[in-house]
């Protein structure tokens, strides 16, 4: 189990990272999403980016909906 002093630094590295993927997309719905495809769960996501779950999962499912439309 880590430290707490541990939990904190992998805390920030989680953020940072989120950071990093905002920047690198087009839009945060984006980001949301690739954070998702990596196995982060929309309440952790939502935590990094400061919203609600809820948004978190409309953003998903709008973008899953995007891909497929784009794909056809």
């Amino acid at each position: 189990m880590a430290t707490r002093g541990e939990a904190e630094a992998n805390d920030e590295v989680a953020r940072l990272l989120a950071t990093l993927i905002r920047l690198q997309t087009d839009s945060q719905a984006e980001a949301i999403a690739e954070l998702h495809r990596s196995g982060i769960g929309p309440s952790r996501i939502a935590e990094l980016f400061g919203t609600s779950a809820g948004t978190v999962n409309v953003a998903i499912r709008r973008t899953k909906t995007a891909h497929k439309r784009s794909k056809s």
